[in-house]
């Protein structure tokens, strides 16, 4: 009673209009989440955001977002961008810690980028890649993409709109493959918890997130998951990191096993889980995994959606990581989202036997309209330029230390269980007592409200329940990642005072 009588008089202040719901009593867990994650959106005490004409009740079916988002909060409306920062449409300044979606590698306003895009609108703004035709665009981004490629040769480029949509790809190419093979029976995939490998109705079955499964009659029953390789959270008393590599490998094999050898067609793997919560893998972990699948002949799918293009400090998590896939997934930075473009790159051993059933069926019946747009493809390929000619590999092993040290110094937060990452890639799990095994109550929303906070001091991230995320620009300098920490560090110290205030009217 002491805990609601406090949350209703704070959230009276700071939530103005939803004090109503407050003083009925509406504090269920779902609803204290809820008027927690408002704090930064209403922005009611700031006063460049304050008292503007807003956009609530908006007539856009928001993706990921929930219902009463669109008709209670007023949206933060992004309506400009500039290197590592971006603006709202009443002139606030936010440094973007996420890089859009985990995209914008080379900022906002890069003009080289606008000026391929414009050039090829000018000459060519649509041709498709059917029936044998296609743009110089497309080819000439295959060719790039596959010389960027080196952890192993592949053969083949095949472009999409979107990870979602090259993932969702992967399945039918691997399906195709198979039955070319005389194989009908190897349809099955193998995906992990905690992964995110899209949200169409293939991919969000591959991803191991149940918010993305919840109610759409999901997982597909094709797909199967295996332990997330989150050593910090599942691994067992005295247990190495190699040890519980070593497990989860057995663990694999025994599902494979279990299913059937010659009904598993594929295995599915971020080099560093990205949406479930920042999560690089264990010591040899990867190594023992592609042991296990190549023994049953499965194919090693690697999504680089997140990590590829230089997040990690390498051109590919699978070069950090000595992944050699049968098959890669591309998307995000390669053009550093400024236009809509995803990717599969096919290995020879897979595309030789697509092109000889596709030679016995008279065609390859799989594409997009937009496959291969001549406008995306002209944007990938100078960012892959810009990537190359400004070494930008370098340029994130420069400022990654100081952004992976200087994060990490906080690390002794009583309210930090966690911090994790590599290259420009960071996540943080708030539990109570340091453990994993004593995570807040819900109903605290301290994800949420550590997010509203960095929105307050200007600074956008990612928040997942208790686990917070940020992947800045790639172009980020040392001066902008002091800032970040900075940010970081005063969201955090409100986010203490928070705790210590529930759990002193907890005990009251």
């Amino acid at each position: 009673m002491a805990l609601n009588n406090f949350l209703r008089s704070t959230l009276k202040t700071q939530l103005g209009s939803y004090s109503k719901n407050v003083a009925q009593g509406r504090l269920g867990v779902f609803s204290m989440s809820r008027l927690f994650s408002k704090e930064a959106t209403l922005q009611s005490d700031d006063p460049i955001t304050a008292n503007k004409t807003g956009f609530k009740g908006h007539d856009m079916l928001a993706p990921f977002t929930a219902g009463w988002q669109t008709t209670d909060v007023e949206p933060l409306v992004i309506e400009r961008s500039e290197g590592s920062y971006v603006y709202d449409h009443n002139g606030k300044k936010y440094l973007d810690a996420l890089a859009g979606l985990w995209a914008t590698a080379l900022g906002g306003n890069e003009p080289r980028l606008v000026a391929a895009a414009t050039a090829q609108l000018n000459k060519l703004p649509f041709y498709h890649s059917f029936w044998n035709r296609t743009t110089k665009p497309s080819l000439d981004l295959a060719r790039d993409l596959l010389e960027t490629f080196t952890a192993r040769k592949m053969a083949k480029a095949f472009f999409t709109n979107s990870g979602s949509e090259a993932n969702d790809t992967q399945v039918k190419l691997v399906w195709y493959y198979n039955n070319a093979l005389g194989r009908p029976n190897k349809k099955k995939f193998i995906a992990r918890h905690k992964s995110y490998h899209g949200s169409t109705l293939i991919t969000a079955s591959l991803s191991g997130l149940p918010a993305l499964h919840q109610k759409f009659d999901l997982p597909a029953p094709f797909v199967l998951h295996t332990d997330c390789p989150h050593y910090w959270r599942h691994h067992l008393p005295g247990e190495t990191e190699e040890e519980f590599s070593t497990r989860l490998a057995n663990n694999l094999e025994e599902l494979i096993l279990k299913e059937g050898p010659d009904t598993i067609a594929a295995f599915i793997a971020e080099p560093v889980l990205g949406a479930g919560g920042v999560i690089p893998p264990p010591a040899t972990y990867f190594d023992k995994i592609q042991a296990v699948v190549k023994k049953y002949d499965i194919l090693f799918i690697a999504d680089e959606v997140i990590c590829g293009f230089g997040r990690l400090g390498t051109w590919y998590g699978c070069d950090l990581y000595n992944i050699k896939p049968d098959l890669v997934t591309l998307a995000k930075a390669l053009s550093s989202a400024y236009m809509p473009i995803g990717a599969v790159l096919v290995s020879s051993e897979v595309s030789e036997v697509i092109h000889s059933q596709s030679n016995k069926l008279g065609v390859f019946s799989h594409g997009f309209t937009y496959s291969g747009h001549p406008v995306s493809c002209a944007v990938a390929i100078e960012a892959l330029k810009i990537y190359k000619e400004r070494d930008i590999i370098s340029q994130v092993n420069k400022v990654a230390p100081k952004f992976q040290e200087g994060i990490k110094a906080y690390s002794d937060s009583p309210i930090i269980g966690e911090i994790r990452g590599t290259g420009l890639i960071l996540g943080t799990e708030f539990t109570d007592n340091k453990s994993p095994n004593n995570p807040f109550p819900v109903e605290w929303g301290i994800g949420a409200y550590f997010g509203a906070q960095c929105e307050k001091v200007g600074m956008l991230i990612r928040v997942a329940g208790d686990n917070i995320m940020m992947s800045p620009p790639l172009t980020i300098s040392p001066e902008e990642v002091d800032e970040l920490i900075v940010k970081y560090g005063k969201a955090l110290k409100a986010t203490e005072e928070r705790v210590s205030q529930l759990k002193a009217q907890q005990k009251a």
